[in-house]
C-alpha cells in the first residue's frame, strides 16, 4: 500500500524517523552527557518505561505509512540495549522502509557488530572527536583511547558495514584535530562529517564562542586539500557534502548553527520512553506511549501522528540567538537522540 505523504505547516514532508532505544550511555561526552551532571548515581529509565521492540516496530510501521523512508537508531548508546539485533530484524521486515542506520560511539562494536550485520544492518555512523588520546579521553569523559574506536571501525568495515564518522568540533577543545582527522579518514576512504557544536539540551555550557563554523572548517581544509561541492542526494539531506579531487572519500558538514537547514527538515524523533518530537531542540513532545498502552487502535495512533506533524512549526535554528539558546529549556540529546 502506498504511503500517504503528509506535510507540516511549512510544507515539509515526513521522511526520516530517529528512534532512541535507550537513554543510557557508557561515555560521558562533555557536549552531551557531562559527568558532572550524569554521575555514577544518575537515575536512568527503568526497563518498563522503555518502548518494547514490538511497540517500536508498530509505531515505525505507522510512520512509514506517512512517508518515512529511513529509520536511524540512536540513544544514549544504542548498543547498550539488550537484544538490539532482534529489533533490526523486525524493522527490516517492514514494507516501505528503504534504509536503517545506527549511530554509536563504537565502543561495543567488537561484541555486537556481527550479530547486527547478520540481522540486516548495513550502515553505521560512529562518533569520534579526536585522534589524540588526551583530547579524546577528556571529551568522552571516560578516558577511552581513540585507538579502541579506530580498531572497531576497521572491524566494522571488515564485516561489510558502510561507515561514516561524526566529529563534533568545539573551538579551543578539539579544533586542532580537524586536519589530522580529515587526513586519516581520507586515506581510508571513509566519509568524515564535521558537526558544529550545538545547543542541544541545557547541560553542555554552549555558547557561540565555542562554535567552529562550516566556513571556518572549509578554510582550514582547503589550505591543503582541493574540495569540490557535491550535489545533495535527496531533499532534506542534512550534511553539505564535498569530495576530494584526488580521492574517493568525502567530507560532510552539519552546520546547524551557521547555516540553518530548518526549511528542509524532514525528521521526526521517538524518545526511548515513547515521546514523539518534531525537533532536536524541542521543549516537549507528544506522549504516544500513553496512547499506545491505553489500547489505542492503529487508526487512532496514526491520527495522532498525523495531527502532530501537520501542526508542526519548528524552525529553531533559524531563530536561535545567544539568549534563546541559554534561556530556553530543551530536551537533552542523550534523551531525544542525535
Amino acid at each position: 500500500m502506498s504511503a500517504l505523504n503528509i506535510t507540516d505547516t511549512l510544507q515539509r514532508p515526513l521522511r526520516d524517523l530517529r528512534i532512541s532505544v535507550t537513554d543510557r550511555c557508557n561515555f560521558r561526552c562533555t557536549y552531551c552527557m557531562p559527568k558532572e551532571i550524569f554521575g555514577d548515581d544518575y537515575a536512568f529509565m527503568p526497563k518498563s518505561e522503555l518502548l518494547s521492540f514490538e511497540e517500536i516496530t508498530r509505531l515505525a510501521a505507522l510512520f512509514i505509512g506517512f512517508g518515512v523512508k529511513k529509520v536511524r537508531l540512536t540513544g544514549g548508546e544504542p548498543l547498550l540495549r539488550r537484544d538490539l539485533p532482534e529489533l533490526i530484524r523486525m524493522l527490516s521486515a517492514l514494507d516501505g522502509l528503504e534504509d536503517i542506520g545506527l549511530t554509536t560511539n563504537g565502543l561495543l562494536l567488537k561484541q555486537h557488530g556481527k550479530s547486527l550485520f547478520d540481522a540486516g544492518l548495513r550502515r553505521l555512523n560512529i562518533s569520534l572527536d579526536a585522534l589524540s588520546k588526551e583530547t579524546f579521553g577528556k571529551m568522552n569523559g571516560r578516558g577511552v583511547s581513540p585507538d579502541v574506536i579506530l580498531q572497531n571501525i576497521d572491524y566494522a568495515q571488515s564485516l561489510g558495514f558502510t561507515v561514516k564518522v561524526n566529529m563534533v568540533v568545539q573551538k579551543g577543545v578539539n579544533d586542532h584535530e580537524v586536519v589530522p582527522m580529515a587526513a586519516y579518514f581520507k586515506e581510508r576512504d571513509i566519509t568524515l562529517r564535521f558537526i558544529e557544536f550545538m545547543d542541544v539540551g541545557t547541560d553542555n555550557g554552549w555558547s557561540f564562542k565555542q562554535v567552529v563554523t562550516k566556513g571556518e572548517l572549509l578554510d582550514r581544509l582547503r589550505e591543503t586539500e582541493e574540495l569540490i561541492p557535491a550535489e545533495a542526494a535527496y531533499f532534506g539531506e542534512v550534511a553539505g557534502r564535498y569530495r576530494y579531487k584526488d580521492a574517493k572519500a568525502e567530507v560532510g558538514f552539519i552546520p546547524s548553527v551557521s547555516e540553518s537547514f530548518c526549511s528542509s527538515c524532514t525528521r521526526a524523533r521517538l524518545s526511548s520512553d515513547g515521546k514523539f518530537y518534531t525537533c532536536l531542540f524541542a521543549t516537549n513532545g507528544f506522549d504516544i506511549r500513553e496512547l499506545l498502552r491505553s489500547g489505542a487502535s492503529d487508526e487512532e495512533l496514526a491520527q495522532a501522528i498525523r495531527g502532530v506533524w501537520e501542526k508542526r512549526t519548528d524552525r529553531y535554528s533559524d531563530e536561535r540567538t545567544e539568549q534563546t539558546a541559554k534561556s530556553r529549556k530543551k530536551i537533552g540529546m542523550s534523551y531525544i537522540g542525535g
